[in-house]
């Protein structure tokens, strides 16, 4: 068994771990228990009562978070040339078609975020399978595929980030970094959770959100109560 740091140590010895912490108190906790020397990412761990088999319950959409996600996207756009301009002077770090696809092909994924024009999606069938397996194909429900590609780079870099339910019916998703304050930490966790609760399927049956957590990068999780979202 692996031996626990001192500072691990003291981080699980400020969190109960029976205890469901309101949400206010769990964002401020996230920031007191973070283990690593470094801006850690927060995320927020929300465990749905979805069948993600079934079409309808595949929870999957984009939100704005008012205080972004802390980190600098880097953004592909794969575009005709008569976009071009448009994207990169919304402030996409790369642009192109022909080239950038050859690079994806030869191994290339050094990019967060890909945004393309629909007119160019029949060509982007040579990277799907590089790029769909890394979260990177761009897919209509995301905004990601769109003739306004500007607008597109211009909501990434504000902090529009995408989320989808895994096969557990789980959503996990970045809500900024230990560097936020616990308010800011609050308001984007809260907006993606009133994001969340407008696409309650209407089929799911029982309880919708079963269990929420918050951790930090290598920080225990903290349990929050759904109810105290509001």
């Amino acid at each position: 068994m692996a031996k626990l740091s001192k500072k691990r140590k003291a981080a699980l010895e400020k969190v109960d771990a029976d205890k469901l912490y309101s949400s206010s108190e769990a964002m401020a906790l996230v920031k007191e228990v973070n283990c690593t020397n470094f801006d850690s990412s927060v995320d927020l761990h929300i465990k749905l009562g979805v069948d993600p088999k079934k079409a309808d319950q595949a929870i999957r959409g984009t939100v704005s978070l008012p205080n972004g996600t802390g980190k600098n996207k880097t953004v592909l756009v794969l575009c005709t040339p008569d976009k071009e301009q448009e994207a990169k002077d919304a402030g996409a770090d790369h642009v192109g078609l022909d080239e950038y696809i050859q690079k994806i092909q030869k191994g290339w994924t050094d990019i967060d975020v890909v945004i393309a024009a629909p007119n160019v999606m029949a060509q982007l069938g040579r990277v799907g399978r590089i790029l769909g397996p890394r979260g990177l194909m761009p897919n209509p429900k995301t905004g990601t595929v769109t003739p306004n590609v500007g607008a597109a780079v211009k909501d990434v870099k504000g902090g529009k980030i995408s989320f989808r339910v895994d096969k557990y019916g789980i959503i996990h998703s970045p809500i900024g970094r230990v560097s936020f304050t616990s308010e800011k930490l609050l308001d984007n966790a809260e907006e993606l959770m009133g994001t969340l609760m407008k696409m309650k399927p209407s089929s799911a049956k029982g309880t919708y959100v079963k269990s929420i957590s918050v951790a930090s990068t290598m920080s225990p999780g903290i349990a929050i109560d759904p109810k105290s979202f509001k």
